[in-house]
């Protein structure tokens, strides 16, 4: 398993999915040969890569790029030579483009960047056409074809030798987009009669040439309605033939919208000539008159049949141009028609792709149980009738996450002292890298990501009816967020995109019904962590984009403005931050290289960190509260880059005691939170 680095360019595997947000990560390797070294005699095609959130610009400024290492090969490029693209969002493979300038450096200098305010991340570059439109490739069917270019399990080398890049092509070929069995019955005839006006222009399809446009709608449909391609149930076999029902139907709407416009172009032509063709005629007669005098008419000069085959045809044209008009109205009629279907379809699909992933929560929650409903703990023997028993002011939420195999929308409340865990109603879609806090005794989660995207949405939850509120959204989509509650008002602090780190902070203030930004953080914090405490917000550590951080600030909204603090010990991302006893606890975490075990304790009278005991395992990622006396630490990542299943508890003067759970199972990315009543 490796974290990746790059969200254009970044290949994701197993728990990376959840990671894949574009920030440096734990276990990062760039393996130092990036490249085979070919040359340009041996280079016969390259691969280049993007994700959903950059396929749109490399197709619509037919412009692909990779990071500056690759510019080794890159250069080798000329004209001609066959490229694909690989979306690592989906793990598919399009093609078959071409290139059509030589690689260089920079053809555009601010490339892929969110408002080209710097630089781009992907300088070796090539501009590009499509040789043909295919239907694009799934990793499975590809990757018997390039196999000794896997370096990893689902890593590769980009450049391609001859035998590879034709039997790329070859492949590609035997899926080539065609013209679809649901084009209207008449549509040969209105090829026919097309062609006969048209023999005159030189059609794109004789170049081998096909505009990058129709390509950009399907690339986007495709990633955005089809979800994580690493489900393997038969209900996502089915949602997946659902979406690709909608690429051909896709790819048929492409072609008809086609032939219209080349129609309507042609019929507006003739439309707007002032002259009826009787009158056009008869002017031309009279010209020719005045031209030709006492020489002759023009029937003397081209013969009487050549004259009549000439009106005879311009007729023709007549009446096959009021036939084309006709063959438009239905075909608008037909894409009217298709339009309807595919919105249905994708209304359907999205609904699936829900139900699924419910399907799969709810599965997930069953194998974690021992034991049947009546006992769902031997060791403690809780039964379900015994539920109310329990003390509510030892619960802990546990909100979304990884699992290893897929993200989750699960909230359960669980009982660290009695290893308990109940399941309560799901959220509306998967998250982690999400925040959570608490206001007027309900549950607030905004931010975070799916493993593709990021979300700016905001939900919240009611324990008392088990029923979840969609809240405004935040100004920005943003993961890796921080958040807190103070003075009756929700905090989002920092985060990022998957291309930048954020220092601003919003304020959700429910009177107005929306989110608010305020005084920005003094440093761009990624995967950083916050509390509030005796009426201020705290926040340390993260990523600002370049490296972790040992830096800590304070926000004071009587001074409404953030102040330094002492830094931290240590560097130190995706950690934990709890208050116990009027002390801070910046726990576990990545310090750039490796996953630590340490704590380090801030005690605001000292204005001074001081450090703790350490942890029995390495782990960041994970999710940590105090409840009562104890600060839990749950889930996370260990510095094997395993996904943890034990639970961590601290009490001061006792150290760190790590115990298995029979319930949560292996959990990561995740958020947690008490509700005190």
């Amino acid at each position: 398993m490796v974290f990746v680095v790059h969200e254009h360019h970044s290949i994701v595997t197993g728990a990376d999915k959840t990671h894949a947000f574009g920030v440096k990560s734990p276990g990062s390797v760039m393996n130092n040969s990036s490249a085979k070294n070919l040359t340009k005699s041996q280079l016969g095609g390259v691969i280049f890569g993007c994700k959903s959130g950059t396929i749109q610009e490399c197709l619509t400024k037919q412009l692909f790029g990779l990071p500056s290492q690759h510019f080794m090969y890159v250069k080798n490029i000329d004209p001609g030579l066959p490229l694909f693209l690989f979306n690592y969002s989906d793990r598919k493979l399009h093609g078959i483009f071409e290139a059509v300038s030589c690689g260089q450096m920079n053809i555009d200098p601010y490339g892929w960047t969110a408002d080209g305010s710097h630089k781009t991340l992907f300088p070796a570059q090539v501009q590009v056409r499509v040789r043909l439109q295919c239907q694009p490739l799934l990793e499975e069917h590809f990757k018997p074809k390039i196999l000794d270019n896997y370096y990893s399990h689902h890593h590769f080398y980009f450049e391609l030798d001859h035998t590879q890049a034709s039997q790329l092509i070859s492949l590609f070929t035997s899926i080539a987009v065609t013209p679809s069995p649901g084009v209207p019955q008449n549509s040969k005839k209105l090829r026919a009669k097309y062609q006969v006006l048209q023999s005159h222009e030189v059609r794109e399809d004789d170049e081998g040439f096909k505009p990058l446009s129709a390509l950009v709608k399907r690339s986007h449909r495709s990633v955005v309605k089809r979800g994580d391609p690493d489900h393997t149930s038969p209900l996502y076999e089915d949602n997946q033939s659902v979406g690709d029902q909608l690429d051909r139907e896709t790819s048929e709407e492409d072609e008809r919208d086609l032939i219209y416009q080349k129609l309507q172009k042609l019929a507006l032509s003739y439309q707007t000539q002032d002259l009826s063709l009787e009158d056009h005629m008869k002017d031309s007669a009279d010209v020719i008159d005045i031209q030709f005098g006492d020489k002759g008419s023009p029937k003397d000069m081209i013969g009487p049949e050549k004259a009549e085959d000439s009106a005879s045809t311009l007729l023709s044209c007549q009446s096959i141009i009021h036939e084309l008009v006709q063959e438009m109205e239905e075909l608008k009629t037909f894409k009217r028609e298709q339009c309807q279907k595919m919105d249905y379809l994708e209304h359907k699909l999205v609904e699936a792709e829900v139900e699924i992933q419910q399907l799969k929560d709810r599965c997930m929650m069953l194998q974690s149980r021992p034991s049947s409903s009546s006992v769902l703990n031997d060791e403690t023997g809780i039964s379900s009738d015994d539920e109310v028993h329990l003390d509510p002011t030892e619960s802990i939420y546990l909100v979304g996450g990884y699992d290893g195999e897929s993200m989750s929308s699960t909230l359960d409340l669980y009982f660290p002292s009695k290893d308990f865990l109940k399941s309560l109603r799901p959220m509306s879609c998967t998250r982690s890298y999400t925040s959570v806090a608490s206001l007027n005794k309900e549950l607030y989660v905004f931010g975070g990501g799916n493993g593709c995207l990021w979300y700016d949405t905001v939900e919240s939850y009611n324990p008392d009816n088990d029923q979840w509120t969609l809240q405004p959204s935040l100004t920005k989509k943003r993961g890796g967020l921080a958040g807190a509650t103070l003075n009756e008002k929700i905090f989002a602090v920092g985060g990022g995109n998957g291309v930048e780190s954020f220092a601003d902070v919003e304020m959700l203030d429910l009177y107005l019904g929306r989110w608010i930004l305020t005084r920005s953080m003094l440093h761009r914090r990624f995967s950083h962590a916050a509390v509030e405490l005796n009426g201020a917000l705290y926040t340390c550590g993260g990523y600002d984009g370049n490296d972790y951080l040992k830096s800590a600030e304070r926000f004071d909204p009587r001074e409404h403005s953030w102040s330094r603090l002492p830094s931290m010990n240590s560097r130190r991302g995706c950690h934990t931050l709890v208050v116990l006893n009027e002390k801070l606890y910046a726990i576990g975490g990545f310090d750039g290289n490796n996953m630590v075990a340490t704590t380090e304790i801030y005690d605001p009278r000292l204005d001074l960190w001081i450090d703790g005991y350490r942890m029995n395992n390495p782990r960041g990622y994970a999710t940590s509260v105090a409840v009562k006396d104890c600060i839990y630490v749950i889930g996370g990542v260990k510095a094997d880059e395993t996904i943890i299943d034990t639970v961590e508890h601290f009490k001061e003067g006792q150290g760190w005691h790590e115990s298995g759970s029979r319930t949560i199972g292996k959990r990561c990315f995740l958020s947690a939170i008490t509700l005190q009543v």
